[in-house]
Parts: C-alpha cells; structure tokens; sequence
C-alpha cells in the first residue's frame, strides 16, 4: 500500500481541505526513490502525445500529455506574446469633430481584430512612416453625421433623428496598396467584427482619417496578440473509496460541476460514480461534508494538460499552436548556436 500511494504521489497532486500535497514535478534523478526522471528524448517521444477534444474556427481545446509544465507554459507564453498578428498602429487625422479625443479615438481603433493573415507580410522597418504593400495594409474611415429629413419633429430616437450618428468598425474601409487587390480578396481582410461601436456623432461632428496596420507581437503592445486568451489546467481526478448512497450520493451528486457525477441505479439504490472528471472546477466543496470528505480522494494528473486556445480570428486555433511552435523551435535553435560558440 505504501508503494501504490508512492506511486500516486508521483503522478498526482491531491486537493486538501485547505492545502495542495504532493506539487512537486521529477526531472531529475532522485527526486522520487526508485524512479530516474531525468529527461531523455526517447521516453519523451513515446510519452507525449496531443489530443484535439473539440476544434473550431475561434476556439481549440486539446489535451498535452506526458509534458513537463515548463513546456505547456512555454507554450502559453509563446502564444500570448510571440506569435504575430496585424493591427492598426498608425492613425492618421485629417478631421475629427466629435466629442471623442483624438488620442482616445486611435487607442480604440488600434484594439480593433483585423482579419488579416500575419505571415503574409513583414514587418515594418523602423522610422518608415509611408509603408509598403509587402508590410502594411491601408484603411480608410469618412463619415458625417447629418439631420434626417424624413424624422418626426416629436421624436427623441437617435436612430430616427439622425444619420450616421454611430461610428461602427464596418465604416472602416480597406484600402489596396500596389498589387494587395490581386493578392487578398476585400473580404479577407477588414475588421473581424462588423458591429464594434467606436464612436457616436451628432449632426455637424464628422471623421476623416487614414489607418495604418502592421505586423507585430503581444510583447511590444496587447493589440497584437492573436488570442483572446490561452490558457491550461491540470487534468482532475476523482476517485470513491467507497460506495456511496441515497441521499449521501445526491449529495455528493451536487458538491461537484454539472455532468462530473453521475447516479445509477444498482440494486434499487442510487450509487454515485464519477461520470467525467474533465470539467470538475475542482471547488473541494465534497470536503466541507465530514461524512463525504472520508468516501473521496480529490485530485489532479500533473502530466495531462487540458489546453484552450481563443483566437480572436485572425488565424484559427491550430495555426496559432503551429506558429508557436515554429517560434519555440526557433528560440531553440538559437540557443544552441550560443552553446556552441561558447564550446568552440
């Protein structure tokens, strides 16, 4: 018994009452007796894998297995700051008559998600202020806010009052330099969101202006960063001691996320069984019961990363994972070149 809960330890980290045991991570020989956890290629090759739960063109959830947490936070790391986008830097004001300042206004535009894929362009040398069609991509934003002659004297409605009264990121026009036109199609590139309210305008107030966007990434400014978020979290695991019953198991059924336990029939009684430990919030609420928390051990995988990523559609997901591979892979590289400069 003692080895079995050796063993556990070193795959587990397990949910106490007030406190997390057993949080360490072995990379190193020694670490636990019995065990060398020296990292080696080989065993990595054939212990880590990733599955793909669910994937769609804004959203990806997979699963990294048999990772060290150093790689799958690299890997956040990378996506949220490294992997390049395009957004609007460069505001050029040529008339501005709403209430909206004008440093105010470009902070808004600049926020804007652009569909517009990164590694199709450069990046925009320093000190140039034109831009090329090889590094940047022109927008145009006109719109005058008049009376509506066709409004009812009595209305107090806006919308009836006035025209072009909202600025929205669908007013924002693309404009092609050089050969863009034959490269993109003009739905291609633009806002990712049509309906962004950036502005609103009354009769006589009027915008004029210029945008440019570039390539960057999330380390320089959060505008560029590809994602809405990325984030991970250890795996859950949930394991009954023993059986547990009736209105002990509804109970039980309740302490924990919709759809994580689940009651069966055995017998003519309600037993409790874990349905799916995967979306458990791991909320330790089972242990306030002192009947329950004696029937469970609460835990969690420490190699089984459950990864998401939400990309704010610039790139789907997976190119967004691809991409920051190719920037981990480069990072390496690079290293090692300084190794072996120091070597020779």
């Amino acid at each position: 018994m003692a080895g079995e809960n050796y063993i556990k330890a070193r795959n587990h980290a397990f949910l106490k009452e007030h406190i997390v045991t057993d949080t360490s991570y072995g990379l190193s020989r020694g670490v636990y007796d019995g065990y060398d956890d020296t990292w080696d290629l080989t065993k990595f090759k054939k212990q880590f894998h990733i599955e793909i739960i669910r994937h769609n063109k804004r959203e990806m959830e997979f699963d990294m297995i048999g990772a060290d947490p150093a790689i799958a936070n690299c890997f956040r790391r990378i996506i949220l700051s490294e992997v390049p986008s395009m957004a609007i830097e460069k505001v050029l004001l040529y008339n501005n008559t709403s209430i909206i300042q004008d440093e105010v206004l470009a902070h808004r535009l600049g926020l804007i998600p652009l569909k517009a894929d990164p590694r199709l362009f450069e990046y925009r040398q320093e000190g140039d202020a034109a831009g090329t069609e090889q590094d940047t991509l022109e927008f145009d934003l006109k719109l005058k806010c008049s009376w509506n002659p066709k409004r009812l004297l009595e209305s107090s409605d806006p919308d009836e009052m006035y025209i072009n009264h909202k600025v929205y990121s669908s007013h924002i026009k693309w404009i092609p330099m050089g050969t863009q036109r034959d490269m993109y199609r003009s739905c291609d590139v633009g806002p990712v969101h049509d309906d962004i309210l950036l502005a609103k305008l009354r009769p006589g107030h009027e915008l004029d202006m210029k945008l440019h966007a570039v390539k960057g990434i999330g380390r320089d400014h959060a505008k560029f960063s590809p994602v809405g978020t990325a984030f991970y979290r250890l795996l859950p695991k949930i394991e009954i001691r023993q059986p547990i019953e009736g209105e002990m198991a509804e109970r039980f059924q309740k302490c924990f996320s919709p759809g994580v336990i689940k009651l069966v029939n055995i017998k003519g009684k309600s037993v409790a069984v874990v349905n799916d430990a995967r979306y458990d919030s791991c909320s330790r609420n089972v242990l306030r019961y002192e009947d329950l928390a004696e029937t469970v051990t609460l835990g969690r995988v420490k190699d089984h990363f459950i990864f998401t990523i939400e990309s704010i559609g610039a790139l789907p997901p997976a190119d967004i994972f691809i991409e920051s591979a190719k920037v981990l892979i480069g990072k390496c590289r690079k290293f090692l070149g300084e190794i072996n400069k120091g070597i020779k």
